[in-house]
């Protein structure tokens, strides 16, 4: 049997340490900073239940979880995982960014070459494959923190002497597992989760900082896991004046473990540096995971493309030459990245007879995708002008029969009733201005981290010899003589 929104929402009762606002949310799925996004999330798995012919799959074991959790064994089952994640995002208009199937595809990719951690570690790699069916049977909602805290940046974890547990690292060894403490960021959704998947991205330094290179999962309700929420945009919003912010607002999170108890059986990377890496780059963790991304992603700037059509042609300016090129840019965009999310799902490689998406294909992506975002928000911007600043302030001024006069005046439009355009142009300043929009901004710059980390990546991985082949053969005919 599928799992409904309804059971989700009853596991997220779990006790779990939140603080925000200056107090410790005791039950943070009905508190107003997060009750909305948290049902947002609830109908993601009951869309999925209504839709399990293309969202689902049967286990060996009889459960029928998301389609993200598959070993991708045939090219029809990876084409299928990469359908099943672009339908999931139109259920928000690509604004989750970590929905069920984000994590969940980064443990399968892992899976897909089980043998990089067998390589490393028998017993991790028990513990690493026990841990993907467990999650997998009960289909739940992972998050990740794999960033160490900013500090001092031109420092590694250990150079930080004065607090040597700024980052989280190993505290102590006991026989049933290891004491951790510290911190790390960028725990997004970890109000939406069950789970987080705890691992780092940043460069270590070989030996002095080994205590630091872990990879863990465990409940979000672990004692000693403190969560600390970012400022909620959804708190204190309504659906009329922040139509995104009010049902989308995934959250972001520091999370601290406080002396937290990492059970063995639940540690699949323990001091090793070099596996921290191969875990992401060795494995199909990073394409799967980025894969569904990259659908989201799509997703979300047809969703853009289609609100400054509308947005256009509320202001009667749509078939102005200039304007039409802006638009014609934005489809542009959202063709070529929803093109290069489809070139990955049909051009994979194969390996263990698994049908993984090609990786150098992927970095390609990643750098084009940051790239374009910024872009995209500044056209709709400057198609917007001031109309997206001068709006009521607040839906409760239609209540006011003098005011809503005013408004009706004020608020022409010879396509839209005035109401329906303020509704658009809230919409519209919700997406590109809004304290919610500059989020997302953020968020899509650096999702794959820094520019020329990303670039970095793609340099490496390019066979530069292949293409440097075509040109060397006309520089061979060439003779002085």
């Amino acid at each position: 049997m599928s799992r409904t929104g309804e059971q989700y929402i009853e596991s997220l009762r779990d006790g779990r340490t939140v603080f925000l606002n200056g107090e410790k949310v005791t039950n943070h799925v009905d508190h107003p900073a997060f009750r909305n996004v948290i049902r947002t999330a609830a109908s993601l798995y009951d869309y999925q239940a209504e839709h399990a012919d293309q969202m689902r799959f049967e286990t060996p074991g009889g459960k029928n979880v998301g389609l993200y959790w598959e070993l991708p064994d045939t090219r029809e089952k990876l084409i299928a995982r990469g359908n099943a994640a672009y339908a999931l995002a139109t259920r928000s208009g690509g604004w989750l960014g970590r929905s069920p199937d984000h994590v969940a595809s980064v443990i399968t990719g892992m899976i897909t070459h089980l043998e990089v951690f067998e390589e490393y570690s028998r017993d991790r790699a028990e513990a690493l494959k026990n841990y993907y069916l467990y999650a997998r049977d009960k289909d739940l909602y992972l998050a990740f923190t794999l960033v160490n805290p900013q500090g001092d940046r031109s420092k590694t974890p250990s150079e930080h002497t004065k607090n040597l547990f700024h980052s989280l690292g190993v505290l102590e060894e006991k026989p049933q597992g290891i004491i951790v403490r510290g911190t790390k960021m960028l725990g997004t959704a970890a109000v939406l989760a069950e789970e987080v998947f705890v691992s780092v991205f940043n460069p270590l330094k070989e030996s002095a900082d080994d205590k630091y290179a872990l990879s863990f999962a465990l409940p979000l309700n672990t004692k000693g896991i403190k969560i600390l929420s970012r400022k909620s945009y959804e708190i204190g919003s309504n659906k009329f004046d922040s139509p995104l912010a009010h049902q989308f607002d995934e959250n972001d999170a520091v999370i601290y473990f406080d002396d937290v108890l990492v059970p063995w059986e639940r540690v699949f990377v323990y001091k090793n540096i070099d596996m921290c890496r191969r875990q992401f780059e060795s494995t199909a963790a990073e394409v799967l995971g980025d894969g569904q991304s990259l659908a989201r992603y799509a997703v979300k700037l047809h969703f853009l493309a289609g609100l400054a059509h509308a947005l256009t042609e509320a202001t009667g300016v749509n078939e102005v030459p200039a304007v039409r090129e802006s638009l014609a840019e934005l489809a542009c965009y959202a063709t070529n990245i929803e093109g290069l999310f489809r070139g990955l799902f049909h051009n994979p490689d194969r390996h263990n007879g698994y049908y993984i998406p090609n990786q150098l294909q992927l970095y390609a992506c990643q750098v084009v995708a940051q790239s374009i975002y910024p872009k995209v928000i500044e056209i709709i911007r400057k198609l917007s002008g001031g109309g997206v600043i001068m709006l009521p302030s607040s839906y409760v001024d239609f209540a006011n029969p003098e005011i809503r006069c005013l408004i009706e005046k004020t608020q022409y439009s010879t396509l839209l009733e005035p109401i329906e355009r303020v509704k658009l142009l809230k919409l519209v300043w919700d997406a590109v201005g809004s304290e919610f929009a500059s989020r997302h901004i953020q968020y899509e710059m650096f999702y794959s981290g820094a520019h020329f980390v990303a670039l970095s990546r793609l340099y490496g991985r390019y066979d530069w010899n292949l293409a440097k082949s075509m040109s060397k053969e006309i520089l061979d005919s060439i003779s002085v003589n």
